[in-house]
């Protein structure tokens, strides 16, 4: 399952992934985020809030300026570097605990 919230006055969307993710989640999530993409053409930012993580449970596919990994999670730590490859989004990762830097960087890029 897959929670989210969507800022609307900063332009961010906030996923927490909680377990394994289906098919609806991201429809759910479409069905939300879309339209508002559509609306403001990006999404200044997407943070990815979860304690833990695992390979293949989450995928980002969108126009985003910044993506913050805020976990514990030892792939998600790496993923700036992977990343870097195949997304143009600045990605950044932040420890657990730093929740509100993470979403300052992703309001400010800095």
């Amino acid at each position: 399952m897959i929670h989210f919230e969507l800022l609307r006055d900063r332009n961010i969307l906030i996923i927490t992934p909680d377990g394994p993710l289906e098919e609806t989640d991201f429809a759910r999530l479409s069905k939300e985020v879309d339209p508002f993409i559509a609306s403001k053409g990006k999404l200044a930012g997407v943070m990815v809030y979860a304690k833990s993580f695992r390979v293949g449970e989450f995928r980002i596919i969108r126009k985003i300026e910044r993506i913050a990994a805020v976990t514990d999670s030892g792939f998600l730590k790496i993923m700036p570097r992977i990343a870097d490859h195949f997304v143009q989004a600045k990605i950044r990762h932040f420890d657990f605990e730093e929740r509100d830097q993470a979403l300052a960087w992703l309001e400010t890029g800095q």
